[in-house]
């Protein structure tokens, strides 16, 4: 069954230690994808995601321009980011694992994300949605992602690890 991913309805979040201290937590505005999913075979779901580098919002205009600029996304060069699954497994009740390529500025490297389904709703105008949550880890810097500053207290002013949150809602296709 073919199903798209309602950007109305759906986020794609992240968040990264900033001066070893506190946490940095932001999204991407503009995506799109596509899900081929089953809800008695989810094993055999796959997932294509298309994410806009330059829509990165951290509700810090200069930030988001330093993240878009050649020292992370190089959104001028690499507009897009892209995951495409290539398997699911461990499917517990609701609870799987879902794994894809993800490339960033051309650079590809498998993820791996702890998917939790929330179920199946039709909305009173007819059309049927299923809701996620994936949550992964990443290290930014196996994508070429490698700006940094250290500190004068020792560390660094942008952690490497990234925690991926997405809260997807997904329309069924007619």
């Amino acid at each position: 069954m073919s199903w798209s991913i309602d950007p109305a309805h759906t986020r794609v979040q992240f968040a990264a230690r900033h001066l070893m201290v506190s946490t940095v937590r932001g999204e991407f505005k503009a995506f799109s994808g596509e899900v081929e999913f089953d809800p008695a075979r989810p094993e055999a779901t796959r997932v294509s995601v298309d994410v806009q580098t330059a829509s990165v919002n951290t509700n810090d205009a200069k930030r988001d321009g330093h993240l878009a600029s050649a020292d992370f996304f190089e959104a001028a060069v690499h507009p897009s980011m892209t995951f495409r699954s290539t398997r699911v497994d461990g499917v517990k009740g609701e609870h799987a694992r879902l794994t894809g390529d993800l490339t960033i500025k051309g650079v590809t490297h498998p993820v791996t994300l702890d998917v939790t389904f929330h179920g199946l709703a039709k909305a009173p105008w007819g059309t049927t949605s299923a809701g996620f949550e994936a949550k992964g880890k990443l290290n930014r810097r196996d994508w070429g992602l490698t700006w940094n500053m250290p500190l004068e207290t020792g560390g660094v002013l942008v952690g490497d690890e990234i925690t991926l949150t997405i809260d997807a809602e997904i329309v069924k296709q007619a």
